[in-house]
């Protein structure tokens, strides 16, 4: 088995779940993974071990995505349920709360937003938070910090 073979059994459900975190679609959040990984494969060399695995290849995912966005604008509209899928609708009820977090979360300005995700979603380090920012693992921290306190006083505000 190769050393990318290695890292991507390793490292891809993480890549996978930091898409998903932020695209909300299990299709385009796979495609989107192996995108990141081939662009991992491609760029291998420029890997100097500075930062964890993890950073480099969330800070890759992060740019295929802004990438994919770039070509992909969000369509006018709103797209329907489809209402005859009773498991869905079950499913949507029993996560509302949920779902209700985590459009806040998304609602939340960046940094706040994206050192949010990369924290929980990622598991990533404040240390790795920062080292993908370009600045400190302080930094990270009071950011992650802060982001929490406006999503709980906007879950307040609603309660």
């Amino acid at each position: 088995m190769s050393a990318m073979d290695e890292i991507y059994q390793k490292y891809a459900q993480t890549v996978y779940k930091y898409l998903m975190s932020r695209t909300h679609d299990m299709n385009l959040s796979e495609e989107l993974t192996q995108e990141t990984f081939f662009q991992a494969v491609r760029s291998i060399g420029k890997y100097d071990g500075s930062c964890h695995i993890t950073t480099w290849l969330c800070a890759i995912a992060s740019n295929v995505l802004q990438t994919y966005r770039r070509k992909h604008p969000p369509e006018a509209g709103l797209t329907e349920l489809d209402h005859t899928d009773v498991s869905v609708s079950d499913t949507f009820m029993q996560t509302e709360e949920r779902v209700s977090l985590l459009k806040k979360l998304h609602a939340l300005q960046e940094p706040y937003r994206e050192v949010m995700y990369l924290r929980i979603f990622c598991d990533l380090s404040f240390n790795e938070i920062g080292e993908i920012y370009g600045k400190s693992e302080n930094w990270a921290r009071v950011t992650y910090y802060r982001g929490r306190e406006k999503l709980r006083k906007d879950v307040e505000n609603d309660a």
